[in-house]
């Protein structure tokens, strides 16, 4: 059987729920797993690059991508806009590699509506009591930006019913095992195994 598309997952959460942490620990284990670059109207932080961290673009760029439906998925997140390149999303899959978004939750939701067959993943906190120490462990925010992070990540963990799975992010290394367990059992689906020969 011939190898065909990969597996398209997203890894959505609220802000301060380790997301990255989780997405960079899954790539170390599956060497074969592509992570996906957002483009973004935020301007770079010290040490990022472009094309490796995101693509930096300008309001007008994005609203142009927008129009020419060069995204997968979009979503406007504090002030900054955020999406997902569609044609390199497609590229990678069509080699029959797995690729992962770690992207916005109401991206999480669109690329679901626009793409049936992705593997769409919520991580959870395990309190919001933890989801406030961690947003202020790691430094980066103003006390303002932080209650509003807080405030938005209540309305977001209300969607988490519309994902395919809930993760709760207590220890990484039990959340890392679960998501590899998970896309274990997407891989044996009956329609994606016969195929894919995965």
């Amino acid at each position: 059987m011939s190898q065909n598309q990969g597996l398209l997952i997203v890894l959505s959460g609220p802000s301060g729920v380790g997301k990255g942490t989780v997405c960079q620990a899954l790539l170390s284990k599956l060497p074969g797993l592509k992570l996906s670059v957002s483009v973004t109207t935020r301007p770079p932080r010290v040490g990022e690059v472009e094309g490796i961290n995101y693509y930096f673009v300008n309001k007008k760029k994005f609203f142009e991508m927008l129009s020419q439906d060069k995204l997968l998925e979009w979503a406007k997140v504090y002030d900054f806009l955020y999406g997902t390149p569609r044609e390199e999303t497609e590229s990678i899959l069509n080699q029959g590699e797995d690729l992962i978004l770690e992207i916005d939750v109401q991206g999480g939701i669109q690329v679901k509506q626009k793409f049936s067959s992705a593997v769409i993943i919520f991580l959870y906190p395990p309190s919001m009591e933890e989801l406030l120490h961690r947003l202020k462990k790691r430094a980066s925010d103003s006390p303002e930006d932080i209650q509003k992070r807080l405030h938005w990540a209540a309305k977001e963990i209300q969607v988490y019913t519309q994902y395919d799975y809930v993760v709760v992010n207590d220890i990484v290394e039990n959340a890392v095992s679960k998501i590899q367990a998970i896309l274990t059992a997407e891989k044996c689906r009956p329609w994606r195994s016969l195929s894919q020969g995965k």
